[in-house]
């Protein structure tokens, strides 16, 4: 979200937006992408991992949705901890894009089947600086590999999904070292839980979960 608009303000914004999308659908792409050709070896039952992807509303919400997934966590990441505020980071001058650190059990989902999730129902990785109504840097496309295992399979299927040519648009989803992970405030944890008919939630994050629910049924909780 550009930013935090009064419920009656925001309501009008999103009746504006879907006028001409299908139902149960955001404006992001939604797609099937490929199984991941490379996969990480299993290490232990926890492990980290850091996306962004526009608002980290949705992000966290899909998420939260997975598998496997012990604990997704609302932030920023690609900045100084001195700027790791909403108000610095919303301004798009500070590096941090929002960002999810994703806690998980690789026994039960590996990197790269979150990485499948990602770029198939969480981001459009063809929009630069934009997904959804939100523009600037901060709402980028982002990976933060936590290790060099992680950042070899990112690698590898941005090229796969290159090659096999799943979007209209060339990716441009950037593959980046952090800083450095920054809880956000508060008030943004679990704001899709605990939000769920925010008109903003209504209309570009819930199509995102009813897609993960839909496209990966073997993925999914409650």
């Amino acid at each position: 979200m550009s930013r935090i608009l009064p419920f009656a303000a925001l309501a009008v914004a999103g009746a504006a937006l879907i006028v001409g999308l299908r139902p149960g659908f955001a404006a992001e792409t939604v797609v099937n992408a490929p199984r991941p050709a490379l996969v990480e070896p299993v290490a232990g039952h926890r492990e980290t991992a850091i996306f962004a992807g526009g608002c980290f509303w949705g992000v966290q919400g899909v998420f939260s949705h997975v598998k496997g997934v012990v604990s997704a966590t609302s932030g920023y990441a690609g900045g100084k901890g001195s700027t790791a505020q909403y108000e610095d980071v919303s301004t798009g001058t500070t590096g941090h894009a929002e960002s999810v650190k994703v806690v998980f059990d690789p026994v039960q989902v590996n990197y790269a089947d979150l990485l499948r999730i990602y770029f198939s129902v969480v981001a459009d990785p063809t929009l630069l600086n934009q997904q959804g109504p939100d523009h600037g840097p901060q709402y980028r496309s982002a990976l933060f590999p936590q290790s060099r295992s992680q950042a070899k399979v990112a690698q590898a299927y941005i090229v796969q999904l290159t090659a096999a040519h799943v979007y209209p648009r060339p990716i441009v989803t950037r593959i980046e070292q952090t800083q450095g992970f920054f809880p956000a405030e508060a008030f943004h944890q679990d704001f899709m839980a605990k939000n769920p008919n925010y008109p903003y939630i209504v209309i570009n994050d819930r199509p995102k979960v009813e897609a993960l629910k839909r496209l990966f049924p073997m993925s999914w909780k409650a």
